[in-house]
């Protein structure tokens, strides 16, 4: 199906393991001319996909000095940026694209080179709260002007519009009488019908279990998506969205002190937190506390404030991630090596010979306990359905098209973030590609068999406590 038809250019900045996975779904469902599409790169890498599909392919770095003069002649009003570059400020292109009246995605807010880990920041300005206030600070200059859509891929991205279709589930589910906000609807009505649910916490739980048919060697750090992104971000201080029912701080848990203050930081990297969660095939799990944008947007977009501005209800909400197996132990190698990253990185494709990625959304504390809602898209399945794609990328790369096509549709809404877009259609677009779309109710909460061995501090009153989910 084509779902939207773009006579205006497209530059792809970057072309890793989504640019590559993305680019056949574009030529898929959107009608361009292939002539109308450049890639910009800062390697050789994936230049054969870009000639398999007859693409132009521009190998040169966009650095802080030279992204302008790199850009501006490849882009003028109506064109398209479409950003899946790493090490390249996010913020610095959506101001050219609104000076350049240029539409432009991305999938998560990036800082340049070393801005992830640069020791002269605090862990509160090297956060993803302070890319994000970055970001969304672009609202005024960008009102009215092209659509401009921050940190949309699988998550942050997806998950958000899975959200509201497990609120939607849940009220259904427990005749609360809730009837969905049409698409234009702002924050408040979806943040009442959370509030009105009882939802406590958002999790992002995900399980990626695809097998390599060689192991992870020593000194190599092995990933089923970029292992720059995921080491970059795994350094960063752990992030939360920090909830109304949450009775106690962690020790380590610190605010920032400006922007919304929807969310709190832990003085430790997330490759090294752990929290508790669960899907419906894997069951109960340890899994990472990565830093995330939606961890933040979400408990923010879900805020509901009284008249004179306080905080009346908000979920807590983060990401709880358990990557495939061998990236646990390129983890738990880069943790001996205080963080120093190994000598080889890996990016698991076409060595992929099982297993899947389940991600999705699970909401806890409302009156039937915990609801998870998301994708199980196994690797046979992936490939199938489009080249160049794992199970993990292809949740991310559908994800990213179906931001690209809400943009053409609705290219003059400013600057926006995945929750407030609208998510009827963006599943509309995703749903043929995740695999099995699975909503699963479950009695499982944080304090399952717990203190058996040994004696644990919990709280029983509340089970949706952060400090039961947290693994100590």
């Amino acid at each position: 199906m084509i779902h939207a038809s773009f006579s205006g250019r497209l530059v792809m900045l970057g072309f890793g393991s989504i640019g590559q996975g993305v680019l056949p779904l574009i030529l898929r469902h959107v009608s361009i001319p292939r002539e109308n599409i450049t890639i910009v790169t800062a390697e050789e890498r994936g230049r054969e996909v870009a000639e398999e599909y007859g693409i132009r392919f521009v190998v040169e770095p966009a650095t802080r000095e030279n992204y302008r003069d790199l850009l501006t002649p490849l882009l003028g009003k109506g064109d398209f940026l479409l950003n899946l570059s790493v090490d390249v400020s996010s913020v610095a292109l959506m101001r050219l694209c609104q000076e350049l009246d240029v539409l432009y995605l991305d999938t998560v807010v990036e800082p340049w080179a070393g801005g992830y880990t640069d020791p002269s920041l605090t862990p509160s300005q090297r956060s993803n709260y302070a890319m994000r206030e970055e970001a969304i600070a672009l609202r005024g200059m960008a009102r009215g002007g092209p659509t401009c859509i921050t940190a949309h891929g699988a998550n942050p991205g997806l998950v958000s519009h899975f959200v509201k279709q497990a609120l939607l589930d849940i009220a259904r589910d427990t005749g609360a009488p809730v009837t969905a906000p049409p698409p234009a609807s702002d924050r408040a009505a979806w943040a009442k019908i959370a509030q009105s649910l009882g939802i406590k916490v958002i999790h992002i739980a995900e399980r990626d279990t695809q097998v390599a048919g060689f192991p992870k060697r020593p000194g190599e750090f092995v990933n089923t998506w970029s292992v720059d992104g995921f080491v970059g971000e795994g350094c960063q201080p752990s992030e939360l969205g920090w909830g109304t029912h949450e009775k106690a701080m962690p020790a380590d848990g610190h605010r920032h002190g400006f922007g919304c203050d929807a969310a709190i930081y832990l003085m430790r990297p997330g490759a090294s937190t752990r929290v508790r969660t669960w899907t419906p095939l894997e069951g109960p799990f340890h899994g990472f506390l990565i830093t995330h944008n939606e961890s933040i947007s979400l408990a923010d977009y879900y805020t509901v404030r009284q008249a004179d501005g306080t905080v009346a209800y908000r979920p807590t909400a983060h990401y709880a991630y358990h990557p495939c197996d061998d990236a646990v132990l390129s983890v738990h190698e880069l943790a001996g090596k205080n963080w120093q990253m190994q000598p080889e990185k890996r990016l698991m494709t076409d060595e992929i010979v099982r297993g899947m990625d389940e991600l999705g959304v699970l909401l806890m504390g409302h009156a039937k306990g915990a609801y998870w809602y998301g994708s199980r898209l196994s690797i046979e399945e992936a490939r199938r359905l489009c080249p160049h794609n794992n199970a993990t990328s292809l949740q991310v790369t559908v994800a990213v098209l179906a931001g690209v096509i809400w943009a053409m549709e609705n290219p003059r809404r400013g600057l926006v973030e995945s929750d407030e877009m609208d998510h009827d259609r963006i599943l509309e677009i995703c749903r043929p590609y995740l695999g099995e779309v699975v909503g699963a109710y479950s009695d499982w909460t944080p304090l399952q068999d717990r203190g058996a061995l040994f004696p644990e501090a919990l709280d029983r009153e509340d089970p949706w406590q952060f400090s039961n989910i947290r693994v100590f």
